[in-house]
Parts: structure tokens; C-alpha cells; sequence
């Protein structure tokens, strides 16, 4: 099978400046694709994940002066936490300094607690929905906006009136724009509509097939293909631990038997060939590309290992 590997870090468990670059890094000599982080400004259980947050894209700014290959990008930066002009400025640079290497993964939001704790509105979903969608529309409206042309966007929640829409990103029209989730209805309409890539976010196969086919048939009542777009890139977020021996897995696997406020997973935890063979089960419903979630950020040796005896067989 043919596949492509990032890594995807929660640096809210615990995580400075200096381990996110040093693991970067290490993803980028081993590899792997892309180096993705989720964007949460708290922890999510007991433990207050010292020495606290990092903002992802300050984050993902530094990065991309440290690495010279790796995608970077963040699954998913939440629109209840900027608004869309800065977020367009923003991400737009970051693609500069990276030299075209960036996504922006962008989603309505979910943790109300770390909102209620920074002081952030966190409207009730239906609106929060909404607010992604105008999201949505509003940067890739600022990014494809002509040079020397201005953009401006009237909606219900921001409204915009001639924006010089710059600074431009490297990638041309925009750069890859991820969605994804759970949602039955308007993500996949947003996906079909907005995004790149469709992203299935730490379930079972199964579920993620049904989320694949609920994405698909949104593509074709949007025309997505007849508008000359191109494919959805279908991806999938997976839990990994793994380990030479079973303890060693079992080791890796204890901080996801801590409670937390996230919803339910399906875990890999085992083997390199257990992995390579969950990796086959997903690629076999259509899933291109993995975003390998791992979570202790000291841990080179789980990439490592990863790297040489799961990357090979892909």
C-alpha cells in the first residue's frame, strides 16, 4: 500500500517551545510527512499539562525556520479562538516562512471549559457552526483575492469591506485547507464545499467508512467535481502506541487510560505489524493519508520506531 504518515502532537498535555522543536525535528529526520498539533489553550483531565499552553501558530511560525521539509499544520486551529481576517494575515505568513509548507485544519470548536477559562465566547454549536463557515469563506476569499484587487464579505457574523486581502501565501490559490469530524451534516458540507482534505478523527474503521461515504455523496450535491475541483483527500487521525514487546506498547498506551474530556477513541495499541495492519484496514476504505498521534513528546524512541519498521511497509 501507498501511504503518507504525519504526526500529530497534543502539546497541551505538557509540552514547551523547545520539545515541539526538538520533536519536529526528529519527525522531519525520520521521515515522516508532516508535523500537525492541535490548537487547545488547557488540558483536558486532572493533570494541568505543565508548563501550560503554546499558542499553535506562534508555535508553528518558529517551526517553520528549524525544518526544511515537513508539512506544518494544525488539526484543528478553532474559529472560536481567532477571527478570520488576523487568521488569514497569520497563516498567510507562516506559508511564507515556510516556504509553502503549511495547512491550516480549521473546525467550530469543542472544549467549552478552556473557553470559559480565557475568557473566550463560546456560543452554542449551531452558531459556532456557522461562524466556521463564514470562516471558511472569508480566508479562502482573502487568499484567492487578486493581487492589487480588494475583498470584502457581508455575513452575520463578520463582515469585511475592502481588504487589500495580503499578505499572499506561497501556495497558490490557497494552502490545503483541512476539515473534519464527526458531524453527520454540515462538516461533510463544509468539507465538500471548503476543504482539501476530509479528515476522520481517532474512531474505527467502521465509522470512519460511514463518515467517507456521508463526505462523498455531500461532494456530489455540491457539484465539487463538476466545478473542476479536484478529489477530497481523504485522511484519518489514529491513536498509536506501540512497543518492540508488549510492555513496552502497554507502556506507551497508560496517559490514554487517564480520564479526559475527549470523546471516545479506537486506539492502536500493540505491535509494528498491528499498526501496519490498521493502517492497510483504512487504506483499503480509502483513506490516503494518517495523522499518528502520539503523546509523550520525549518519547523519540516511539518514532524511531515507527519510522523503521512501520514507514517501509507503507
Amino acid at each position: 500500500m501507498t501511504a503518507r504518515i504525519c504526526v500529530f502532537t497534543e502539546p497541551h498535555r505538557g509540552a514547551d517551545y523547545d520539545d515541539q522543536l526538538r520533536f519536529a525535528q526528529h519527525v522531519e529526520a525520520c521521515g515522516f510527512e508532516g508535523f500537525f498539533r492541535a490548537d487547545h489553550y488547557q488540558a483536558m483531565g486532572a493533570d494541568p499539562g505543565l508548563p501550560g499552553p503554546t499558542d499553535a501558530w506562534l508555535t508553528l511560525g518558529a517551526l517553520a525556520r528549524e525544518t526544511s521539509r515537513i508539512r506544518l499544520g494544525t488539526l484543528v486551529t478553532s474559529a472560536t479562538f481567532r477571527l478570520p481576517g488576523p487568521l488569514a494575515v497569520t497563516v498567510a505568513q507562516v506559508d511564507r516562512m515556510s516556504g509553502g509548507r503549511v495547512e491550516l485544519g480549521l473546525g467550530a470548536g469543542w472544549y467549552e471549559r478552556e473557553h470559559t477559562s480565557y475568557g473566550i465566547p463560546f456560543p452554542p454549536a449551531p452558531e459556532r457552526f456557522d461562524r466556521l463557515e463564514e470562516q471558511l469563506a472569508v480566508i479562502t476569499g482573502l487568499w484567492r483575492t487578486p493581487a492589487g484587487e480588494h475583498f470584502s464579505h457581508h455575513g452575520d457574523h463578520y463582515r469585511l469591506l475592502d481588504a487589500p486581502a495580503l499578505p499572499k501565501p506561497v501556495q497558490v490559490p490557497t494552502p490545503p485547507i483541512i476539515v473534519g469530524g464527526r458531524g453527520p451534516k454540515r462538516t461533510p458540507q463544509l468539507a465538500a464545499r471548503y476543504a482539501d482534505e476530509f479528515n476522520m478523527p481517532f474512531k474505527s474503521v467502521a465509522e470512519t467508512a460511514r463518515a467517507y461515504r456521508r463526505v462523498a455523496e455531500a461532494c456530489e450535491r455540491t457539484g465539487r467535481a463538476a466545478a473542476g475541483r479536484p478529489p477530497l483527500v481523504l485522511s484519518t487521525g489514529v491513536v498509536v502506541a506501540i512497543g518492540r514487546t508488549a510492555a513496552e506498547a502497554q507502556r506507551r498506551a497508560a496517559p490514554l487510560h487517564i480520564k479526559s474530556a475527549l470523546p471516545p477513541e479506537d486506539p492502536v495499541i500493540g505491535s509494528p505489524a498491528q499498526l501496519v495492519e490498521r493502517l492497510g484496514e483504512f487504506c483499503a476504505i480509502g483513506a490516503e493519508r494518517f495523522h499518528l498521534r502520539l503523546i509523550d513528546f520525549t518519547d523519540l524512541d516511539h518514532l524511531e520506531l515507527i519510522a523503521g519498521e512501520v514507514l517501509p511497509q507503507l
